[in-house]
């Protein structure tokens, strides 16, 4: 229920009424008892929340956060089984460098230094 302002036409006393926005606007002012009372236009008060939450992450349950949890989970599962094969065995990446034809001085080739 909104406070409304009112001012008496004939005292000028001002005073604030807490009513129904449905409700008659008053006519006696409570001073001089004239029916002289008019209602001010005021700015209203603020929208006030009161209580926890009024975030927009506090409406939405835990329940829903942990389900796209686990889809999050299950997709990233899913595209490493499918980049390792059906078997589990590591499928060969383009990245693994093929043996060189030289071979390494270490590796005892028959290429013999003097």
């Amino acid at each position: 229920m909104p406070t409304y302002d009112y001012q008496c036409g004939d005292c000028n006393h001002t005073f604030e009424a807490f009513q129904s926005i449905t409700a008659a606007p008053l006519t006696e002012c409570p001073e001089c008892k004239k029916q002289a009372l008019k209602r001010l236009l005021g700015a209203g008060a603020g929208l006030i929340f009161k209580g926890s939450g009024f975030y927009c992450t506090d409406y939405k349950s835990n329940s829903r956060k942990q389900d796209e949890s686990v889809e999050r989970h299950k997709k990233a599962a899913k595209e490493v089984k499918e980049s390792t094969g059906s078997n589990g065995a590591s499928a060969p990446s383009s990245t693994t460098s093929a043996p060189s034809s030289s071979s390494s001085p270490s590796s005892g080739s028959s290429g013999a230094s003097t």
